[in-house]
């Protein structure tokens, strides 16, 4: 129910304005009124109302300047001044301002309401339009997200011709032509005592995204769980090294220095061919990697790593003693590092305990056995089957030639790590299907609601909007969007196929009001219009 308040200093008009108008029977809400601007002002603060009505003529603050301080601060607030004096100056002064309409008084209850009933029809449409813009911009952002990853991943991969990847960068709105490139991986974590998804980490996440979006010579991809991955490019006017340089720099000064989210960044290799990208990614990869080593927010280059030695700097790790390794280590990666990330943290994870303790037998040992106990540990905590671990990889106890050297002994880590990190995905996937199942449910129940949307989606299953949006399309080859799209056309085919209603009947019966853009999405997603479907049945 759309707003009203009054403003006018004649009282016999006031409360004939107020009083004889049924405002709740002719669908509006009267939620206050004042004497003059002055007492008006804040009171049209405190309750918002969608349509102003004003006398012109007011002492200690006329309706104009009243006018002109709403506009500023409300500007999709409909402004209706009254006024006895029918002057071509005052209208057009009401002009610049931004006002709705100018009547004169005397004027009847009924041209009055006739008048506010105008403004309410046009501010309906204005809403509905925000409502449709919305809901297109949701499924352009939706797609282009999926479209870029593809993208990325094919990038990165070291497949493809040159040409190729050319071309499909600028339609991606990405000219990938440059003198040189670069990779960073980028993630942000809860702080210590967080779990999961906060909404802070979620505001910031939007705000980093906004803000990298932006940025000319910067291609940004949303990798989900896995943080962001950002392409940058070197030109004439500035290098990759300025680019990582000033990205960095934007990217730590977002976050600030909040205790309760943390960052790690991985930067590769910079490249001078764009077929050589594959070759960034795997660097910025393996100092990604290094996040589960070191908790601390910091920015990892490869080119500080050297495999099998130790940066004490970057590090921070002890080097000398078994009896100092740190099992959280390990658990942090099994519960949620990726299958292709093993190799990476395994090659740091080594290097990170000593040059002299990975090459003495006994040491080994004890580093595989509290491997082991430490992705057992993992699994039974979240439901897994810490048995399939010896089953699939070998019994590290009675598989003497596991220790034969350091080779054979990073290989059977690396198994070990990559059978626990799918055993893992296994157990989240039955988490997840539950869920996505009761997603559905939820979308089945409500998909007549034109406010469903992502974010209400993903609160009914407790979980970030972020996340539910990348496991949804993992899980079912959709987004959130052509999802739902899927569901309201298929009901619609059914009530076209076993009713008489009209056609806006059905685009309301099934969450559109606007029955041109339900048309519209009908005739993309079936190829034909909803008159031509129900003709066929």
């Amino acid at each position: 129910m759309l707003k009203v308040f009054l403003v006018e200093d004649e009282v016999v008009m006031r409360e004939g304005i107020k009083n004889n108008i049924n405002w709740e029977q002719e669908g509006f809400s009267f939620v206050g009124e004042a004497s003059d601007g002055e007492l008006a002002y804040p009171l049209i603060q405190k309750t918002k109302p969608d349509i102003l009505i004003t006398d012109i003529k007011m002492p200690f603050m006329d309706g104009l300047e009243l006018s002109r301080l709403v506009k500023q601060e409300l500007p999709d607030m409909k402004i209706l001044i009254l006024s006895g004096y029918d002057e071509f100056e005052y209208a057009k002064e009401a002009i610049s301002i931004g006002i709705t309409d100018y009547l004169v008084k005397p004027i009847a209850g009924a041209r009055l309401l006739e008048a506010v009933k105008k403004v309410g029809k046009k501010i309906e449409e204005e809403q509905q339009q925000k409502k449709f813009l919305e809901t297109f911009e949701r499924e352009r952002l939706e797609t282009r997200q999926l479209s870029r990853q593809k993208f990325f991943r094919k990038l990165v991969s070291g497949q493809g011709p040159v040409s190729a990847l050319l071309e499909e960068g600028r339609a991606e709105g990405f000219e990938l032509a440059a003198k040189s490139y670069n990779i960073i991986l980028f993630q942000l974590f809860a702080g210590e005592g967080e779990t999961g998804y906060s909404e802070e980490l979620n505001d910031l996440t939007y705000s980093i995204e906004d803000m990298t979006e932006r940025m000319p010579g910067v291609l940004m991809v949303e990798l989900g769980l896995e943080g962001w991955a950002f392409l940058l490019k070197g030109s004439e006017e500035k290098s990759v090294a300025e680019a990582e340089k000033e990205l960095l720099a934007r990217l730590v000064s977002a976050i600030g220095s909040d205790r309760e989210v943390h960052y790690f960044g991985g930067v590769g290799q910079e490249v001078e061919r764009l077929s050589e990208l594959n070759r960034s990614f795997e660097e910025a990869s393996r100092a990604f990697a290094f996040r589960y080593l070191d908790k601390r927010s910091r920015i990892v280059r490869s080119s500080e790593l050297t495999p099998g030695e130790t940066d004490q700097e970057v590090t921070a790790l002890s080097t000398l003693s078994a009896g100092r390794l740190d099992r959280r280590v390990v658990e942090s990666f099994v519960k949620t590092g990726l299958r292709g990330e093993v190799t990476h943290f395994v090659e740091e994870y080594f290097a990170s305990l000593g040059e002299k303790n990975i090459h003495s037998l006994m040491f080994r040992q004890y580093v595989t056995m509290d491997t082991y106990f430490a992705a057992a540990g993992v699994l039974e905590e979240i439901g897994g089957e810490p048995g399939l671990l010896a089953e699939r990889c070998g019994d590290f106890q009675k598989t003497p030639g596991i220790f034969a050297s350091l080779e054979t002994t990073e290989d059977y880590v690396r198994r070990l790590l990559e059978t626990a990190v799918e055993l893992r995905e296994g157990v989240s996937r039955k988490k997840y299907s539950s869920l996505l199942k009761d997603a559905r449910a939820y979308i089945e129940q409500n998909y007549d609601n034109e406010d469903i949307s992502l974010n209400t989606v993903a609160a009914s299953v407790n979980l970030s909007p972020n996340h539910f949006s990348t496991i949804f399309s993992q899980e079912t080859g959709r987004t959130f969007i052509e999802y739902l799209t899927f569901v309201r056309m298929e009901k619609a085919k059914e009530l076209l196929r076993t009713t008489s209603m009209k056609t806006a009947e059905i685009a309301f019966a099934v969450g559109y009001k606007d029955s041109h853009y339900f048309s519209y999405l009908f005739k993309k997603t079936q190829e034909c219009t909803p008159r031509e479907f129900r003709a066929r049945v």
